[in-house]
């Protein structure tokens, strides 16, 4: 996924990050071109002025995912080719997110980079990088990851920055020395996870819209908050997380609240658009 939505993912909140969500729970859903009103309309409802929508969707059509055509005085969008391959992309890593708990071999990848102090920039680059990949650093120049298969995407990275040439990896147990436990802990910070986590939980797990616009409207926001945690959780094996582990209920929390207010906030996007046809 192109950095300039990764960045965007764990960012805060703002029009052309809810514009993005409306277009991959929507308009992909749907497959149509989009009025410019109707888009307007939407955001409108999840909480954008008109004047910062309008100018979400320029930004979002500079930048390469959406295309304008013009029919007389109105403009209508489309997703582009790479728009679409981004939010099919991004849709998956959604809604398949935490299901399922994966089975787990004992065995670690591992790789060695070390890059000097006074290259902070690709330090910065290789950090971010890595850390949405899921990896964990325990110590400098040391990254972890559970998942040995991640070792193609690790490579991808490396290759990109062209530091492939300075690196060492292999695939291990962890040994009879020092703590699992606490070199996870060194590595990623759970307890901020955790804390997220539980924010989401007390955000959405009273809510009860009852207008088609408040469903439409936490809708949006439940996609909008869940979307950031694949970026944010390494999805551990559960054995290395701790007990109670609150991501387990979230993850319920958002299947279960997605699904109960699929229908009526498709049925409200679909009267959206009837309006500007």
């Amino acid at each position: 996924m192109p950095a300039v939505i990764r960045r965007r993912e764990v960012g805060e909140g703002s029009a052309r990050s809810l514009l993005m969500t409306i277009l991959g729970e929507f308009v992909l859903t749907f497959g149509q071109h989009v009025w410019t009103a109707t888009l307007v309309r939407a955001l409108g409802v999840a909480g954008i002025e008109e004047r910062s929508a309008r100018q979400a969707l320029a930004r979002t059509g500079a930048e390469g995912w959406l295309s304008a055509d013009r029919v007389g005085r109105r403009v209508r969008w489309s997703l582009t080719d790479s728009g679409r391959r981004l939010l099919v992309e991004g849709a998956h890593r959604i809604y398949t997110f935490g299901s399922g708990e994966q089975s787990w071999d004992g065995r670690w990848l591992v790789v060695l980079v070390s890059i000097p102090e006074s290259m902070r920039a690709l330090r910065h680059k290789l950090r971010t990088q890595l850390s949405w990949a899921g990896f964990g650093s325990p110590t400098p120049g040391v990254w972890i990851s559970p998942q040995t298969a991640a070792a193609a995407e690790a490579k991808e990275i490396l290759d990109d920055l062209e530091l492939s040439g300075k690196v060492i990896s292999f695939v291990a147990e962890y040994g009879v020395l020092g703590s699992q436990q606490e070199m996870v802990a060194a590595a990623w910070d759970l307890a901020e996870i955790e804390r997220r986590y539980e924010e989401f939980v007390a955000e959405f797990a009273d809510l009860d819209p009852q207008s088609s616009d408040d469903v439409f409207a936490a809708q949006v926001r439940l996609v909008h908050e869940w979307r950031r945690f694949p970026f944010l959780d390494p999805q551990l094996p559960r054995m290395l997380l701790p007990p109670r582990w609150s991501g387990t209920v979230a993850t319920q929390l958002f299947h279960d609240k997605h699904t109960s207010w699929r229908d009526h906030s498709r049925r409200r996007w679909s009267e959206f658009a009837a309006k500007d046809h």
